[in-house]
């Protein structure tokens, strides 16, 4: 077997940790979840964890981490795709609430299981957090500048934007009525509602 065919095979492994991680956090909760839960979701022996992976503590930083950065990205090139504030803010709602509702699963456990991680992880991706937080903010403050949108509190505006999202992973279920491409549209129906967009 060539190095390369090692490398991806345990990257296959970390990869399956890091779903099974998911859906035992999801089901469980992380403190409730042990690493025999996951492995065994995963097809695994229990030993495959500390091969692959610190701790469940590191599993969990990672789904956390990948999830945010992701989220990141997505902003930042809805961002760059536009210099209108408008199209800035459609594209951003769109792809943020499709994103959480087709990753309803690891978005739950990516927002509602910060507590489980360690200080110096939970600061990291608090961080990225607080990232996210300013480049709502600062589109919402430039759509102000520039007269397309009418909203007093640009701050507040962009913490009741981004909670729309992040409550999606809360209640959304693939069987449910809407797909995520419709609550996409609404949202940003919403969301230029909420900024007080002029069209």
């Amino acid at each position: 077997m060539t190095g390369s065919e090692d490398r991806s095979r345990a990257d296959e492994t970390r990869a399956r940790l890091l779903d099974a991680a998911v859906v035992a956090f999801a089901e469980r909760g992380f403190h409730g979840s042990t690493t025999r839960d996951i492995t065994s979701i995963a097809g695994l022996s229990t030993a495959a964890i500390y091969v692959h992976h610190r701790s469940k503590e590191e599993l969990l930083y990672q789904v956390s981490r990948t999830g945010h950065t992701n989220t990141l990205a997505r902003f930042q090139a809805a961002l760059a795709a536009s210099d209108d504030p408008v199209e800035q803010l459609v594209t951003v709602m769109r792809e943020f609430a499709i994103d959480h509702a087709r990753g309803h699963t690891s978005a739950r456990v990516i927002n509602y299981e910060l507590a489980a991680l360690s200080p110096e992880h939970q600061h990291e991706i608090k961080e990225i957090r607080r990232v996210i937080d300013t480049e709502m903010r600062q589109l919402i403050e430039r759509g102000v500048a520039a007269g397309v949108f009418d909203n007093p509190n640009p701050r507040m505006a962009a913490v009741a934007l981004l909670s729309l999202g992040i409550d999606l992973a809360r209640w959304y279920r693939d069987e449910g009525p809407l797909s995520p491409e419709e609550i996409g549209d609404y949202y940003v129906d919403l969301a230029l509602r909420i900024v007080g967009a002029r069209r």
